[in-house]
């Protein structure tokens, strides 16, 4: 999309743009949660929830934003990692889902340059036994026809067809023998969990209190409505009072609700999905390759993400515990079975070095597959005032903030205008992309995670030169992101760091065992923890990858 210059900056620009590094003291912001009454008290940490406090403390409102583990630690760290229209949404006759989404994948791309990037999508046109032969190309194309007008042409690019050698150019193992050409469309990927974090930064930044490690234990009523909540955060219980709560806790949301109201009745339907991840050079392919899982309906997408191939997704109901959510061998099976059939590169369980198990908060009944369910959002307030946001996607987290707000003026009898659209998450604004990636190096390292505020990580090698070394032999992240992590990103353990601030946990998983000391040894220097706290940290976090591998290999010898 081609934008017109400006003449001059806008508004918004100059206001997500800081001098200093923006650090988040942890006892800092638990006075802050103790001592002020706010307008708004929103409860999850993940991207809805912290979309929804950015949005209200921008339209003036004082608001608290309470995690109870860390940000982004359930589903928000747990997605495809696509920030995408939706093209399934078309053949389901979604297509007002399919153009918001749009709308707010260039908003996120617009705002977010660092972690929201353009990423190419392959589907490879078989004979027989393909995603698509050569019968159904013709129609499929016309879908995306409806997808580049439905806003699909905001990111510069139409689809195209492919030639056999030019899907062989980004699959190179793709089998050939049954392969007739292919076709091409651009969708968006990011990091998640540090898109999660950034977009809760921007809150802080603004004025928000935000804190992880804070659970929401009951709420507080008078006179029959919903006016605060009692949070426990490090062994104290804090009762916040606000004008207005509102519960973003996603698959946990119907405890919630059964606070406010004991008559509730459960609306969540938690549907799982994993992904496993592989050497790239076990599976080399560039950008996204969409191929067929045999004697399935769903296609399985293999997405390059530096070094390794993330293969995903299911999409399966899911009643297990929701605090412990793992890939199991049958899902990852089913994976490695999709990958062999479709790329000629024997992938076993040996080579998967990590992988990602969620659940997606999809609202309804038990009636038909979670795969058809509506990835649409709901918002909803009780009768005593606490109000409720489910469903959704990570894409159309902004809007569904904003539509939240507007739920919660309601309740306040108050009127703002909203002014998240066009606001740069911090790191955003002035950040080029394209740019970064041509000169390379740390720069391009440090850039795509923090954008233009990779010079504050940067200057941490003046204060200490050992910083600029990577945490442990073979990582890409250096000391100074577990440093910056803890003092400006409000980490306080071991997991923290290598699940979200870092993704060594998804990305390389013996690696980040190797790297667990390390990293506990600059936060115990960092945050001033006991020696005894930090070997339990990196204790458990040495069993929660054991514990991970277990499952995953459960009966393999």
């Amino acid at each position: 999309m081609i934008r017109l210059p400006e003449r001059k900056t806008r508004s918004e620009t100059r206001s997500a743009i800081r001098r200093t590094p923006l650090t988040l003291d942890r006892q800092e912001q638990i006075e802050r949660l103790a001592s002020r009454p706010v307008d708004v008290l929103v409860v999850g940490g993940g991207v809805t929830g912290c979309y929804t406090a950015l949005d209200a403390v921008t339209r003036g409102l004082s608001v608290a934003l309470v995690e109870r583990d860390d940000f982004a630690s359930g589903t928000s760290s747990k997605s495809s990692k696509m920030v995408h229209g939706g093209l399934r949404y078309i053949e389901q006759g979604n297509l007002p889902l399919v153009r918001r989404s749009l709308l707010e994948r260039q908003r996120f791309r617009r705002n977010a340059p660092h972690l929201v990037q353009r990423l190419p999508f392959v589907f490879p046109v078989l004979a027989q036994d393909g995603v698509f032969d050569a019968r159904i190309a013709k129609a499929f194309e016309g879908l995306l026809w409806t997808y580049d007008l439905a806003g699909g042409w905001r990111i510069g690019r139409l689809h195209q067809r492919l030639t056999v050698p030019e899907v062989l150019a980004r699959a190179p193992r793709l089998r050939a023998d049954r392969l007739k050409g292919g076709l091409l469309y651009y969708d968006s990927r990011t990091d998640d969990a540090r898109l999660t974090l950034t977009i809760a930064r921007t809150a802080a930044h603004f004025g928000a209190t935000v804190l992880n490690g804070a659970a929401c234990r009951g709420l507080v009523h008078e006179g029959g409505r919903v006016r605060g909540a009692t949070v426990e955060v490090d062994g104290r219980d804090i009762d916040v009072r606000a004008g207005v709560v509102i519960n973003a806790t996603g698959v946990w949301s119907d405890g919630l609700d059964a606070l406010s109201d004991p008559g509730h009745r459960p609306r969540i339907r938690p549907a799982k999905g994993v992904h496993i991840v592989v050497p790239w050079t076990r599976l080399p392919v560039d950008g996204t390759v969409t191929v067929p899982v045999p004697g399935r309906a769903r296609r399985a997408t293999c997405t390059r993400w530096g070094d390794v191939v993330v293969v995903g997704t299911t999409d399966t109901d899911y009643d297990g515990s929701l605090d412990e959510v793992l890939c199991t061998r049958e899902e990852m099976e089913y994976l490695l079975d999709g990958a062999n059939t479709a790329f000629d590169a024997d992938l076993t369980p040996a080579d998967v070095v990590g992988s990602i198990a969620g659940l997606r908060p999809l609202v309804g009944g038990k009636e038909g597959a979670t795969l058809d369910m509506s990835r649409d959002h709901r918002i909803s307030t009780d009768e005593h005032g606490l109000v409720t946001v489910t469903g959704g996607k990570l894409t159309t987290s902004r809007h569904m903030g904003e539509l939240v707000v507007d739920e919660a003026l309601k309740v306040l009898g108050r009127r703002a205008r909203c002014r998240t659209a066009g606001l740069p998450l911090l790191g955003g604004a002035g950040y080029d992309a394209e740019a970064s990636s041509a000169t390379g190096g740390l720069g391009a390292h440090l850039g795509e995670r923090y954008g233009t505020e990779a010079r504050f990580v940067a200057r941490l090698f003046d204060e200490d030169p050992s910083l600029a070394e990577p945490i442990v032999e073979g990582a890409g992240y250096l000391r100074a992101e577990v440093v910056y992590a803890a003092r400006c990103e409000l980490a306080r353990s071991v997991d923290d760091v290598l699940s979200r601030r870092t993704r060594m946990r998804v990305f390389a998983r013996d690696l980040s065992v190797k790297a667990a000391p390390e990293v506990g040894r600059l936060l115990r220097r960092e945050l001033g923890l006991a020696k005894e706290e930090v070997a339990r940290q990196v204790d458990d976090y040495i069993a929660g990858v054991e514990r991970e591998k277990t499952v995953l290999m459960e009966g393999l010898s």
